[in-house]
C-alpha cells in the first residue's frame, strides 16, 4: 500500500470528453493534477474540458483518433512539452459493438480493433519509454499505466463478437505489461480496468464511429439490433456510476492493485470460465441461472 501526492503531477486521459473518462479527469483535477485530455468527440470534448478547468486544473486538450499511431504520438509530445512525464496514463477509449461474430464487416473488425485494441497498444508504446525514464531521472517519481478493458474480457457472452475478442486483447496485453514492467522498474506500474454495466456513453458508439470506418447504406443485422437494445438496458439500469469507477481506479493506484472492478460481485462467470478451460469441459450456457434471458434471445435470433 502506498500512499501518493497527487499534487501539480499529471494525467494523460483518451476517451476523456464522456464516461469513466471525463469522470477520471474530474477527479484528477480535485487532486490538483495537470490533465491532458483526447477525444475524437470534439464538441463534447470542449464542454467536458470546461468541467475540469473549473475546478482550476491545467488542462491541455487534443482530438485523438486512438487508431491512429501518429495521433497518439503526436499527444505524448505534446504532453512531455506542456508538463513533462506523465504520472498517469488512462488508455480509457472505447467502442462497443455487439452481434453474431460472423456478420461484423471488416470495417467494423477495423474500427473496433483499431480504437479498443491499437489505442492502448499505442498508449503502451508511446508513454512508457517516457514514464521509465523519468523514473531513472527522478528518485521521487512514480508512474501507473491503466488499460479500460471489461468484464467482457474475462468472459464471453453471445452475440458480443467482435468487442469480446478487444476487450479479450486489453487484458492480455496489460497483464503482459504488467510482468514486463516487474522486470525493468520498481515504480511504474501496469493496472486493467475490467467495469461491467455502468451507465456511460459506450451503448452509443457508433457516433463517434469516423468517416473511414463508415459504410454508406449498410443497415444493422438482426443480431445487431438484438445486442444494441440489450446493452442500452444494461448499461441504463447500472446503478454503479461512472464517477464510482474513477474512484476505483485511485483507490486501486494507491494499493497498487492490478485488477480494478467495478462489481466484483459478478466474478462468478469467470470462476466458471476458468474451471472449464482447467477441466477441458465445453462452455456452459451463460444463462443457466437466467433460463429465461437465454430464452429470449434464441427467441429473437431464430425469427
Amino acid at each position: 500500500m502506498t500512499t501518493h501526492t497527487w499534487q501539480g503531477r499529471t494525467a494523460v486521459i483518451t476517451g476523456a470528453a464522456s464516461g469513466f473518462g471525463l469522470e477520471t479527469a474530474l477527479l484528477a483535477a480535485r487532486q490538483g493534477m495537470n490533465v491532458v485530455m483526447a477525444d475524437v468527440m470534439m464538441e463534447a470534448l470542449g464542454e467536458a474540458v470546461s468541467q475540469v478547468q473549473a475546478l482550476g486544473a491545467p488542462v491541455l486538450s487534443l482530438r485523438c483518433d486512438v487508431r491512429h499511431a501518429a495521433d497518439i504520438e503526436a499527444m505524448g509530445a505534446a504532453t512531455l512539452a506542456r508538463f513533462g512525464a506523465p504520472h498517469l496514463v488512462f488508455n480509457n477509449a472505447g467502442v462497443g459493438a455487439g452481434g453474431l461474430i460472423w456478420e461484423h464487416t471488416a470495417r467494423d473488425w477495423d474500427w473496433v480493433m483499431g480504437v479498443n485494441v491499437m489505442g492502448v497498444a499505442h498508449g503502451v508504446r508511446v508513454f512508457t519509454p517516457m514514464m521509465l525514464a523519468a523514473e531513472k531521472a527522478d528518485p521521487g517519481y512514480s508512474g501507473h499505466i491503466v488499460n479500460t478493458a471489461s468484464m467482457a474480457g474475462l468472459v464471453n457472452m453471445p452475440n458480443m463478437g467482435v468487442y469480446n475478442v478487444s476487450k479479450h486483447a486489453v487484458v492480455a496485453l496489460s497483464e503482459t505489461l504488467y510482468q514486463d514492467l516487474r522486470l525493468v522498474s520498481d515504480r511504474v506500474h501496469a493496472h486493467v480496468l475490467c467495469p461491467y454495466f455502468v451507465p456511460t456513453g459506450i451503448a452509443h458508439s457508433e457516433r463517434a464511429r469516423p468517416q473511414d470506418a463508415q459504410e454508406q447504406g449498410r443497415k444493422a443485422t438482426a443480431s445487431q439490433r438484438v445486442a444494441q437494445g440489450l446493452i442500452e438496458k444494461a448499461v441504463a439500469s447500472g446503478r454503479v456510476t461512472a464517477a464510482d469507477v474513477a474512484q476505483f481506479v485511485f483507490d486501486a493506484l494507491e494499493a497498487d492493485r492490478f485488477y480494478i472492478y467495478s462489481h466484483p460481485k459478478a466474478l462468478a462467470p469467470v470462476t466458471t470460465r476458468a474451471q472449464e478451460i482447467v477441466s477441458a469441459t465445453n462452455p456452459s450456457d451463460p444463462y443457466r441461472d437466467r433460463p429465461e434471458l437465454g430464452q429470449q434471445l434464441r427467441a429473437a435470433l431464430r425469427r
